[in-house]
């Protein structure tokens, strides 16, 4: 069986290449964002057709990277990254206060958001947040603590990876909470409010869920 140890090219970035694979019968094979931060697993393309992928260590895939090319016959297989939106938090509008507002601001947020036990990435003025509950829910939890200041809404997952370094992609993507999960089981999702008597609802997500990668190989491929 042969293995698909290394990435071509990319199909969304080269234009060299999409002239190449214009004419191609390329088969895709859809990631979902935890599998996509590895670089060992065994996939299947919308073929049908399965791809044991053994790339180098830290390969950092990206949407449309290619892994197999066959002038003779045409063909090719392309990678596709299925990634969650992300919460952005902007703090912009606050970077011209004084350093007391900034820090009170700073400790509003971070306190709005550990206190969900959500992880971030910040990266200048923006504070980027996996999606980890319901999108009302993380939308609600910031607009309950009413913070100064800041604007925040949600991007593409495919949109947000440009402005990262791979360990933070994987913080965003690959942190979420599944990836070491088996089988798939999806317990429901129950979502609570309650008030600590600090004025502030506050919301905890109980949800028991379990992400399948029945085909992955964490450190080798058979």
């Amino acid at each position: 069986m042969k293995i698909y140890s290394e990435v071509l090219g990319n199909i969304r970035t080269s234009q060299e290449w999409k002239d190449r694979l214009a004419e191609a019968e390329i088969d895709e094979i859809y990631l979902d964002q935890w599998t996509a931060q590895k670089s060992r697993f065994l996939a299947k393309g919308l073929s049908g057709t399965e791809y044991p992928v053994a790339l180098a260590r830290h390969t950092h895939i990206a949407d449309g990277d290619i892994i197999d090319y066959d002038p003779a016959t045409g063909h090719a297989v392309v990678l596709r990254l299925e990634l969650s939106p992300v919460l952005v938090v902007d703090l912009e509008g606050i970077a011209d206060k004084d350093h007391d507002t900034i820090i009170r601001i700073a400790l509003e947020l971070g306190h709005a958001i550990g206190n969900q036990h959500w992880p971030a990435v910040v990266k200048g003025t923006k504070v980027y947040v996996p999606l980890t509950v319901d999108k009302k829910v993380m939308l609600s939890v910031l607009e309950t603590h009413h913070i100064p200041g800041i604007t925040f809404e949600f991007e593409k997952g495919m949109d947000v990876i440009p402005y990262l370094a791979p360990h933070e992609t994987r913080r965003l993507f690959g942190g979420a909470g599944h990836e070491s999960h088996s089988h798939e089981h999806d317990h429901g999702h129950i979502v609570h409010y309650h008030d600590h008597g600090d004025g502030h609802p506050h919301y905890h997500d109980h949800s028991h869920d379990h992400e399948c990668h029945c085909h992955e190989e964490s450190d080798s491929i058979h």
